[in-house]
């Protein structure tokens, strides 16, 4: 099994006709995802050819809505490839569309469109959000929705939710000997549709799942309140690691939302959070990779 996304999702890309659009439904393509469709209100009835490795390659057909892609392909997940100051209008299209799971990739979105867009969506009810500003969402071996990396582990029965994209593929790679049931970017910005939470409540009920990679970052207090929730919710071995140990008090580090104040959002005090709920954390990704390791050798 998997979380959120499987071999029976139907992917549908907004933006699908621009350069970067069409790069990563190459790649997603490539990695055996169900790609089924694209939405461009000004290129409706067109097509899209895609070759990607094989013979003959595919193409795929432009809709002008997502309403109208998902009736005519059954399509279940979106994924959006399109500009931070269309990006608000593109998710409440989706929203409107009751499209199950939204991808949203694009960074630089204003936070205050991100705002707009999620209260209609929670609103509307229906839909799941994951980003924006993140790399997606993967199943190893079933789909890939965004621009993970396909072909950096494999299957297996890890689950791992981060708020970094590059240290997602670097725990994917360290562990590619053990394999992952669902590798989760939830994204770095201060406002972000799925969390930590419900990443890790997802992975707890998913029966494939044996243990939990969370990567946080310094900035906010959204790994204190997982670890909050792994102690009342979570079962199953959870080890972390937090991004910016050596990171100056004060600074912005990368993602917007990454920002300490004080002993506030440090990454010690998310460790120290974290461990006082039994959750191992590492202090490299390649200690954080061996924890859960050995900590599967053990529980397994």
């Amino acid at each position: 099994m998997a979380i959120f996304l499987d071999d029976q999702s139907k992917v549908i890309v907004q933006g699908m006709t621009g350069a970067e659009g069409q790069r990563h439904t190459r790649r997603m393509l490539a990695a055996g995802s169900n790609v089924v469709g694209g939405v461009n209100a000004r290129k409706a009835g067109t097509w899209v050819a895609f070759d990607y490795g094989t013979s003959d390659g595919t193409s795929l057909p432009v809709f002008g809505t997502v309403e109208e892609a998902m009736k005519e392909t059954g399509a279940n997940v979106s994924v959006l490839f399109v500009p931070p100051r269309f990006t608000k209008d593109a998710i409440v299209e989706a929203t409107d569309a009751a499209m199950p799971l939204i991808v949203v990739i694009t960074e630089g979105v204003p936070v205050h469109d991100t705002a707009e867009a999620f209260a209609y969506a929670q609103s509307k009810g229906g839909s799941r959000i994951i980003g924006p500003n993140c790399p997606g969402i993967a199943s190893p071996g079933k789909s890939n929705a965004g621009i993970i990396p396909s072909d950096i582990t494999g299957q297996g029965r890890i689950g791992l939710v981060s708020k970094s994209g590059t240290l997602t593929y670097q725990l994917m790679y360290e562990l590619r000997d053990v394999g992952f049931s669902t590798c989760v970017g939830i994204g770095g910005d201060p406002i972000i549709g799925t969390t930590h939470i419900d990443c890790l409540q997802a992975f707890e009920d998913d029966p494939e799942t044996d243990g939990i990679i969370m990567v946080g970052e310094i900035g906010g207090d959204a790994e204190e309140r997982a670890a909050d929730y792994i102690k009342q919710n979570v079962t199953k071995p959870v080890v972390g690691y937090v991004a910016g140990f050596t990171a100056p008090e004060g600074k912005t580090m990368g993602h917007a939302g990454a920002i300490v104040s004080g002993s506030s959002g440090t990454a010690e005090a998310k460790k120290e959070a974290l461990e006082a709920v039994g959750v191992k954390v590492g202090k490299t990704p390649t200690e954080t990779a061996e924890l859960m390791r050995k900590t599967l050798q053990t529980t397994g």
